[in-house]
C-alpha cells in the first residue's frame, strides 16, 4: 500500500517507524554481535554503494545480506524477487518543490523561483539470497568468488593502491622486511613499505592496510590498539569488498564500549572506518553500469 490515501496520523506513525529502526541499528553497533554483522555485511561486494545509516539498516534486517538491490534492479540483472519475500527497509533521498505554505523568503532564489528541498522516504530492497535467475536468461554475476591471500590473482591493483597513496603524500617501497613486519606506514617520512617477499594478493592486503593509516587512522589520534583495530577492519572489509578470500581472519571488535557517550563514540568509529574504507574501494572499484545507483541516507 503506497502512501497515497493515508492519513496524516498514520505517515507520522511510518516516519516514527523509519526513525525508530535506524536508531535500532545504531545501537546495535554496541554489541560485539552487532559490530560484527555489520563488518561482515560491509565487506560484501556491492553494499559500497549504500550510504553508511543503510548499511547499518540492511545489516540490521539481514545480517546474511550479501548483494542488495531494488526489485527493478535484479530485473536488469536477469534476476526477478521471489514472490512473499520479506523486503528490507532502506532511506532513500527524494526532491520535492517546497509548497507555498512551506516557501519562505530565504527559499526563494533572486529570481523567485521555488525552492527544491530533499526528504527521505522508505524504500524496499531485497538481497540477493531472495531472487531468482529469470527463464530462458543469463543472470549477470555481481558476487566474484574471494582468492586467496597467497595467490597472485590482484596484482593488477597494486598500482591504483600506489597511486592512491602518492595522492595521500606518501611514497610505497615493496622490498624485503627483515623482520617478521609485514609493512609499515611511516607519518613521519611519508612513507610506506611492503614487504616484496610476499605474493601479489598479500602485498595488496597489506598496502590497503597501510593506506587505511595513510588516511589519517593513526596512532596519535586513536591510540595504538584503537587504531590498529580501526585499520584492521578497513582492511577485512576492502579485501572482501574486491574478492581477496578472508574467511580465515575474524572480525575485528573494540571490547568494552562503556561511559556516557559510548553511543556517539562507536558511531564515530564505524563513520571513520567507512570513510577510509571508501576511499580505498573508489580507486579500486570503479563503479560498474549494472549496479543500482548509490542511495544516500
Amino acid at each position: 500500500m503506497g502512501s497515497r490515501g493515508l492519513t496524516e496520523a498514520e505517515r507520522a506513525e511510518r516516519r516514527q517507524a523509519d526513525r525508530d529502526r535506524l536508531q535500532h541499528s545504531v545501537s546495535a553497533l554496541l554489541s560485539s554481535e552487532g559490530w560484527q554483522r555489520w563488518i561482515t555485511v560491509r565487506s560484501k561486494n556491492g553494499l559500497t554503494r549504500y550510504s553508511f545509516g543503510n548499511q547499518l539498516l540492511i545489516a540490521y534486517q539481514l545480517p546474511d545480506a550479501t548483494y542488495v538491490a531494488g526489485f527493478r534492479a535484479f530485473l536488469a540483472l536477469n534476476r526477478c524477487v521471489r514472490k512473499g519475500e520479506r523486503a528490507i527497509r532502506i532511506l532513500a533521498p527524494m526532491s520535492l518543490a517546497s509548497t507555498d505554505r512551506e516557501a519562505t523568503e530565504t527559499e526563494q532564489d533572486p529570481a523567485g523561483e521555488q525552492q527544491r528541498r530533499t526528504v527521505f522516504r522508505a524504500v524496499s530492497v531485497f538481497d540477493i539470497s531472495q531472487t531468482d535467475p529469470l527463464p530462458d536468461t543469463e543472470p549477470v554475476p555481481v558476487c566474484p568468488p574471494g582468492q586467496p591471500l597467497t595467490g597472485e590473482t590482484h596484482a593488477h591493483q597494486l598500482p591504483a593502491l600506489r597511486e592512491l597513496a602518492g595522492e595521500l603524500g606518501y611514497t610505497v617501497t615493496h622490498q624485503p622486511t627483515g623482520s617478521t613486519a609485514d609493512g609499515w606506514c611511516d607519518s613521519t617520512n611519508h612513507e610506506i613499505v611492503v614487504n616484496s617477499e610476499m605474493p601479489a594478493n598479500g602485498q595488496v592486503r597489506v598496502l590497503i592496510h597501510e593506506i587505511a593509516h595513510a588516511t589519517g587512522i593513526g596512532y596519535e589520534d586513536y591510540g595504538r590498539r584503537c587504531a590498529e583495530v580501526l585499520v584492521d577492519t578497513v582492511t577485512f572489509i576492502v579485501c572482501g569488498a574486491i574478492g581477496l578470500d578472508i574467511s580465515g581472519d575474524s572480525v575485528p571488535y573494540i571490547a568494552g564500549w562503556g561511559g556516557e557517550n559510548a553511543h556517539e563514540e562507536i558511531r564515530a568509529y564505524a563513520q571513520a572506518i567507512d570513510t577510509a574504507a571508501r576511499r580505498i574501494e573508489e580507486k579500486l572499484q570503479p563503479q560498474p553500469a549494472t549496479q543500482p545507483a548509490k542511495l544516500a541516507a
